[in-house]
């Protein structure tokens, strides 16, 4: 069957992000796809690209959208410019990858699951730490009854940006209205990883403060002022009732940077990472049950093995993900494996629910939208 030809926006050599260190190596080692195009935002970065990647590179991303060899746009730009870019894919009857979150807000994001619904088109979106071997096999153990009923799960983690420091590129990170923050990045993925694993919340309060209200720009000296909260607890119910609680701040910490605990009537599973950003790295796994009294290293099973690439670090959950959307449309079957729009918008409802019980301190329920 012939290859997926892939469209990457946002691929730039000359300030390397998310695109060069998981997208395009996690693409590279995957016999399915073939990169076609890459998209930047100026000449000079175009021109970098074409060189770094073997590719034809353009600095205007609807010229790779229009391309008829690219069938696949993959958008790893600034959030704020997500919902132009996969609009303009979807009407070019393109099939769409877009880094989460989806929108800016949830009017996008239902705008956007809307038009994937309407067209038909394949979609995915980027929360790929449900793909980690890890995680996988976590929630296989709780299925199969290893920590017998779950009473209860804490994550605590640190969001790495989102603190005293910064620099001028990732300012927007600070602006309330960017929804680039804490809760929206490395707390949803994690929340997504959760719920993958142990079922949905019904219900949430949260409690959020900026606790850093001036950031220094190192690279101008320049200082700004902060609106988006760098720490944040969440507490919760989920549908089979166990009590869930999430901890996150901004930076790191000189302790442990990723730690998940599910507890059950018989054992209890650890999960942990030095990434508070646990979509990143797979997340190592304990566990423990029965007599045991303490938690020991567990083998991941080669059930797993689809899932499974040749390459390590922040691309290997990219990976993943991507060979789990191929495998989808080879089935012709969508979202078999592969988290899509419609998933995308379930749990941009749960971020607005979150948001809105962090800023009003009440209960927000959240039924069948976790």
């Amino acid at each position: 069957m012939r290859k997926i030809g892939v469209g990457i926006i946002g691929a730039s050599p000359l300030r390397p992000g998310w695109a060069v260190a998981a997208h395009l190596p996690a693409l590279a080692h995957l016999p399915d796809y073939e990169l076609r195009a890459v998209a930047t935002s100026s000449e000079a970065s175009a021109k970098a690209a074409g060189e770094a990647y073997g590719a034809p590179a353009t600095s205007e991303a609807s010229a790779l959208i229009a391309r008829p060899d690219v069938d696949l746009v993959v958008v790893t730009v600034k959030l704020a410019h997500h919902h132009t870019l996969v609009s303009e894919a979807f009407a070019a009857g393109k099939m769409v990858m877009s880094e989460w979150p989806l929108g800016v807000d949830i009017a996008e994001a239902t705008d956007l699951a809307g038009q994937a619904a309407r067209t038909g088109l394949g979609n995915l979106i980027g929360l790929q730490g449900r793909m980690a071997p890890s995680i996988r096999h976590a929630r296989d153990l709780v299925r199969q009854g290893y920590v017998g009923k779950v009473l209860g799960t804490t994550i605590v983690g640190s969001g790495i940006a989102w603190t005293a420091k910064s620099d001028s590129a990732h300012a927007y990170m600070f602006d309330a209205a960017s929804n680039a923050s804490l809760l929206s990045v490395p707390v949803m993925h994690a929340l997504d990883a959760l719920q993958f694993v142990l079922g949905d919340l019904a219900d949430v309060r949260a409690v959020s403060a900026v606790r850093n209200p001036t950031i220094r720009l190192v690279d101008t000296g320049e200082e700004i002022a902060s609106t988006t909260p760098d720490h944040l607890a969440i507490a919760g119910r989920l549908e089979s009732g166990a009590v869930a609680s999430i901890f996150y701040r901004g930076g790191t910490s000189r302790g442990e940077n990723f730690r998940w605990e599910i507890n059950g009537s018989e054992g209890d599973l650890l999960l942990t990472s030095p990434i508070g950003n646990m979509q990143v790295l797979a997340p190592s796994l304990f566990g423990g049950r029965g007599e045991d009294t303490d938690v020991t290293p567990l083998p991941i099973p080669t059930a797993h093995a689809p899932f499974t690439t040749p390459i390590d670090g922040p691309a290997a959950n990219v990976a993943r993900l991507y060979a789990a959307f191929a495998q989808d449309i080879r089935r012709g079957a969508p979202a078999m494996t592969a988290p899509d729009f419609a998933h995308a918008l379930r749990l941009h409802k749960t971020l607005d629910r979150i948001g809105r019980a962090a800023v009003s301190g009440g209960t927000q329920m959240l039924g069948d939208e976790g």
